[in-house]
């Protein structure tokens, strides 16, 4: 094993730290675990190109929390500069006569249509002055035929005209009586659907505060965490006197490792917690619950919406393992 860089000993120290292994940080970071430890013990020889051995350096920063630019101006000289790669033989070859567009020859053959289109466009012109024409002549001698058979039909207009608004009159009574009666009825359809909606709403917000009162009347003086047992980093927990075990994580300083899992094993979730994050599971079908923080300043643990202490103090504990063990009251 090589020795390892000033950088890559602070970065080993800093994963540690933050209870995270090689294999946990190629998850986060998708690199492959061979290329972290060259990173680790400065054999960046290992590395697909020099072009990644920054761009890895940078990711596997990110994935701790590290400040990316402070690290790259504190430890340049364990950093080898980017290097241009060759450029590829195939960008430098002059093009081909076969890849220079052929769009000039599209042209020339245009202008051989040219004559065609013009006298296309010359016989649509004048059918189309002709067709104004008729219309013209057509519209004419309508409105002569017009004038002629006036003098008749204002008469018989006259004698219509008074007949419609007597007509008219009636219907505008008898419509205007419909409408009022059915404009009374949508009004009265209105109020009585507004009073069932409110009395709806009022039952259902009654139910819900009936609920949430017997709810908190069941769990109120009832729920006990107690501390069972302390070793190294590891600490155990009984719950009790609930029928409920809700956990909430948050992280409120930097981002964190997280792993939970149940007393089988099986991961709840297991990844990084961003600063400021909250998770919450349901773990009340669950006996018992591990709870792994690799980075433990600034994480607050709640318990059935009741916060609760981390077992060890997280300055001179960074990672610590939270185990708790869950009896449901009606089991007790």
């Amino acid at each position: 094993m090589l020795a390892l860089t000033e950088l890559g000993q602070r970065l080993r120290q800093e994963r540690e730290s933050k209870g995270l292994s090689l294999e946990d940080l190629q998850k986060l970071t998708k690199i492959q675990k061979r290329y972290l430890l060259g990173i680790e013990e400065g054999n960046y020889e290992v590395m697909p190109g020099k072009f990644y051995v920054r761009a890895f350096i940078k990711q596997y920063c990110e994935a701790i929390g590290l400040d990316t630019d402070a690290i790259f101006e504190e430890y340049k000289s364990d950093i080898p500069s980017t290097q241009t790669e060759d450029m590829p033989q195939q960008l430098s070859r002059v093009r081909s006569r076969k890849e220079i567009p052929q769009h000039t020859k599209g042209v020339s053959k245009a202008y051989d249509y040219l004559p065609t289109v013009l006298v296309v466009a010359g016989v649509v012109v004048v059918g189309i002055i002709i067709w104004v024409i008729a219309q013209n002549i057509v519209s004419d001698k309508n409105k002569e035929q017009a004038n002629q058979e006036a003098p008749n039909s204002e008469v018989q207009q006259s004698n219509t005209q008074e007949e419609t608004n007597e007509t008219t009159a009636k219907n505008d009574n008898s419509k205007s009586e419909d409408e009022q009666s059915a404009a009374d009825k949508k009004e009265q359809e209105k109020e009585k659907a507004e009073k069932e909606k409110a009395a709806k709403e009022k039952a259902e917000k009654e139910k819900a505060e009936k609920e949430k009162a017997e709810k908190e009347k069941k769990e109120s003086g009832k729920q006990e965490y107690k501390e069972v047992q302390k070793t190294g980093r590891s600490a155990t927990y009984a719950l009790s006197g609930t029928d409920a075990f809700n956990l909430e994580v948050t992280s409120t300083q930097a981002d964190t490792w997280l792993d939970v899992k149940n007393g089988k094993g099986n991961a709840f979730f297991s990844s990084i917690l961003k600063k400021g994050e909250t998770k919450e599971f349901d773990l009340t079908k669950e006996t018992e619950a591990r709870v792994n923080i690799g980075y433990s300043p600034g994480v607050e643990l709640k318990v059935n919406g009741k916060a609760v202490d981390l077992p060890f103090d997280s300055s001179k504990q960074v990672r610590q393992v939270v185990t708790i063990q869950y009896q449901p009251a009606e089991a007790q």
